[in-house]
Formats: structure tokens, C-alpha cells, sequence
């Protein structure tokens, strides 16, 4: 019997930001039952346009109602500024380049560039910032800086995108449960942890029986 749970994400998506505290009780409930997770990213908007006002105000609007709904922090003065280009792409390559080097330490990584965007104001769609902050989680700067600029690491990227499309993800977040290559669905969207842990417990259950 092989089971896990596939985490289905964005690092600058904002209501996965909201579901971090969640998602990261939910990944030690299912470890302590012998149940590995995979962060799978799933590119929530690439392009190369800069944000206008108007796009930008939406967003922070947006931003308003994950804190509000979750408690998560957010510093929406001088976030997304002029010329901002929110391209998920870079820092959901930066999570496949890290999963290929140290499975474990790309949730450290997923962490710190979510903390560096919406707490810290950082621009986390540039390659030296990403870089950086891989090495701060403990990854080795030239190893990692390689990685990420490889063919193969944004060829995987692209996979994992189309791969969440074929599934028809529409939303950020989403927690997948797959058992013998079965895919149930936990949750597409925020939840809470007191909603989703006994959901979970369940299929851990159910898991440890087939």
C-alpha cells in the first residue's frame, strides 16, 4: 500500500499564505502517521506585464480578507510597487529545484519566501533574491543557484503546472489524498484546522486498514 498527501500550492498565492499555520499541522498530523507529503506547485499567474493601480488594489484587497479571515500577518504598505511583475513562476521553480536537492528543507524554503513577500515586502519573483533565501534555509548557494536555472528544473516546473491543470484545479489551496494512486480531495480553498484535521484523521485511518 502506497499513500501520501500531495499539497497543491503557491508561494505567492495569498490565501496559501492564510492556510500555512493549517497546512503545516495537517503535514505533522499525517507524519506522525507514517504519511509523507509532496508539495506540488501550481503557478497561479505567470506573464511579464507590471501590475497597474487598479490590479494592485485588488489585490491588496484580496490580501485585507486572508488577514482578516486567517490572522496571518500581511505589510501592504509599499508591497507590489511600480513596475511589480507578479510572476509565480521563479519562486515556484525555486520548490522544485529544492524538492530535487533536499525534499525535507524545501518546506523551510516555502516558508521563508512566503514571510519574505507578504511580511517582508520582498521582491521573491528575481533569482538572486530566491537564491538568497535558499541558502539562509540551509541549501548550498551554488548547488541551488544551478539548479534553479536549469533545463531540467523548469522543464519540471512546467510539468507540475500542466499536471494540476489536467486535474482541473482551479483554486489555491488544495489538499489531495492519494492512496494507490487514488486521489481524494481534502480540501480546494481555505479551511479551517478544526474542520479539516478530523477529515484527515479519517482517511489516516482508512489508510493504515487497506
Amino acid at each position: 500500500m502506497s499513500a501520501r498527501l500531495l499539497y497543491v500550492m503557491d508561494p505567492m498565492c495569498s490565501w496559501c499564505w492564510g492556510f500555512a499555520p493549517v497546512a503545516q499541522a495537517l503535514i505533522a498530523q499525517a507524519r506522525e502517521a507514517g504519511i509523507d507529503t509532496q508539495l506540488v506547485p501550481g503557478g497561479l499567474r505567470t506573464g511579464s506585464s507590471a501590475l497597474d493601480a487598479s490590479t494592485r488594489g485588488y489585490i491588496l484587497e484580496h490580501w485585507q480578507a486572508v488577514n482578516q479571515a486567517t490572522g496571518q500577518p500581511f505589510t501592504l504598505e509599499g508591497a507590489m510597487p511600480d513596475g511589480f511583475v507578479y510572476d509565480t513562476e521563479p519562486a515556484c521553480r525555486a520548490l522544485v529545484a529544492a524538492r530535487g536537492l533536499d525534499r525535507q528543507r524545501t518546506w523551510a524554503l516555502l516558508a521563508a519566501i512566503q514571510q519574505a513577500f507578504y511580511q517582508g515586502g520582498e521582491d521573491v519573483t528575481r533569482a538572486p533574491k530566491l537564491v538568497e533565501l535558499a541558502e539562509q534555509v540551509g541549501f548550498e548557494r551554488a548547488a541551488f543557484a544551478e539548479r534553479f536555472a536549469s533545463a531540467e528544473v523548469r522543464a519540471a516546473t512546467a510539468s507540475d503546472f500542466t499536471w494540476v491543470q489536467d486535474l482541473g484545479i482551479a483554486g489555491f489551496p488544495t489538499l489531495l489524498a492519494e492512496r494507490n494512486g487514488q486521489l481524494a480531495l481534502l480540501t480546494n480553498g481555505y479551511q479551517s484546522l478544526d474542520a479539516l484535521s478530523p477529515l484527515l484523521g479519517r482517511w489516516l485511518q482508512q489508510a493504515a486498514c487497506a
